[in-house]
């Protein structure tokens, strides 16, 4: 065999040799190779809210244990320290700490762990102080109110987790005001800078009747502390009033209480006339109808109909004509003396009418005479019978001609019976 078969023999067993072992080595390290730790491990935080924060870069399902213990435990080798656990076996990549109230002024050691399939990372390890890690955070609350040509500037401080102010936690926290003029060219604005520890704060040197927008932010100085600036708040200032401004007012002011004062008494006046006519009219009722509506003929409360009435009252009224003249015609003494036309002499000497059936119509009738009647003066009848027919209407005329002389003095027969009178 020659020496150039041999080499290339010895070439082709050696780089079978190193592909068999790198295989091997290649299985052995995936088969029994350590979980990765979490990587980039920070804490978020804003006044008293923190929250561990991660990234993991396998595609494996992996859960994540998170623990936290004081340092100064951690100082005692004799004494295995107390680890709290905050988020155990969880899948996301961060941890909240905020529910657990850790103190602002203490120091903390914070550590996660991954875990697959029951391995284990290694811990990877966080030193946290809230006094000096934790970031603050802008006003909760920016008010503005005028203040003349000035502004007044209310804030609100940030707050903690439980609702309660910074200043507890920072003692030496102030803010940082920055005001300027609202314009649409911003290279045309003049920023004004003005510091200040108190919650009201007044805006000096402004010009009246601009606009202004400000912003806070707030700072400690200690470790160096700041937060990002408030959202912009813009208000107008005001000033004197000019004096046209006040006489537009005055005399607006006195043209509406001029239409005030001139709508009541119009409202009152009308309410007084309706009231007026509809209980008070000035055309009376006829007494005829007073009799029907009201209760007694002198009152003047109309009568309300009972529940069980009619819905109407109906009254009847009649007209009367105008009552005839009433003529007493006085008979000549031959028509006394002969018997009427319908009488015929009985043997008595009495008249008696041929129709016995009229004798109810015949007038007044006197049975058996006395010698001593006479006949009644026409001047007493003309007195009765006015008498008589004067009414309230006082429409009755009464005319009685002149009667004879004769019939006055002319005793009455009483075997006569009847006396015929035409009226």
């Amino acid at each position: 065999m020659s020496a150039a078969l041999y080499v290339s023999l010895l070439l082709l067993y050696l780089q079978n040799s190193v592909g068999v072992y790198c295989i091997d080595a290649t299985t052995s390290v995936g088969v029994g190779a350590e979980v990765p730790p979490p990587q980039d491990v920070t804490i978020i935080t804003l006044n008293t809210n923190y929250t561990l924060s991660w990234n993991w870069d396998q595609s494996n399902a992996v859960t994540f244990t998170t623990q936290y213990v004081g340092k100064y435990e951690l100082k005692f080798k004799k004494k295995i320290p107390n680890w709290t656990t905050a988020c155990e076996e969880t899948s996301q990549r961060s941890c909240d700490l905020t529910a657990f109230n850790l103190h602002y002024l203490g120091i903390y050691m914070l550590r996660v762990q991954a875990n697959v399939n029951g391995r284990h990372s290694n811990w990877v390890l966080l030193e946290f102080c809230p006094d000096k890690d934790a970031a603050v955070g802008p006003p909760s609350k920016v008010d503005l109110a005028p203040a003349g040509s000035d502004l007044d500037v209310f804030i609100s401080d940030p707050l903690t987790s439980t609702n309660s102010s910074m200043k507890e936690k920072l003692d030496q926290m102030y803010y940082l005001i920055l005001y300027s003029e609202r314009s649409e060219d911003t290279r045309a604005l003049r920023t004004q800078t003005l510091t200040s520890s108190a919650n009201v704060v007044t805006l000096p040197n402004l010009k009246a009747w601009t606009w202004y927008c400000v912003s806070v932010q707030t700072h400690a100085d200690f470790y160096n502390k700041s937060s990002s600036f408030t959202s912009p708040q813009c208000m107008q200032t005001e000033g004197n009033t000019p004096w046209w401004l006040i006489f537009l007012c005055f005399l607006g002011s006195l043209v509406i209480c001029f239409l005030v004062i001139l709508l009541s008494l119009y409202t009152f006046f009308w309410f007084y006339k309706t009231i007026k006519a509809t209980f008070y009219p000035s055309t009376q009722i006829p007494t005829h109808f007073k009799e029907c509506f009201y209760d007694s003929p002198g009152s003047d409360i109309p009568r309300l109909l009972a529940p069980d009435s009619d819905s109407e009252l109906l009254c009847e009224v009649t007209i009367s004509p105008e009552p005839a003249i009433l003529e007493v015609h006085n008979p000549p003494p031959e028509a006394l003396l002969a018997p009427p036309s319908g009488l015929e002499p009985d043997s008595s000497g009495r008249h008696t009418r041929q129709d016995s059936s009229s004798s109810g119509d015949s007038g007044v009738y006197s049975s058996g005479g006395s010698s001593n009647l006479r006949q009644p003066n026409s001047s007493q009848f003309s007195t009765g019978a006015e008498d008589v027919w004067k009414g309230p209407f006082n429409l009755e005329q009464v005319k009685m001609q002149e009667m004879t002389p004769g019939l006055k003095s002319q005793l009455l027969i009483t075997d006569e019976g009847i006396v015929d009178m035409c009226v």
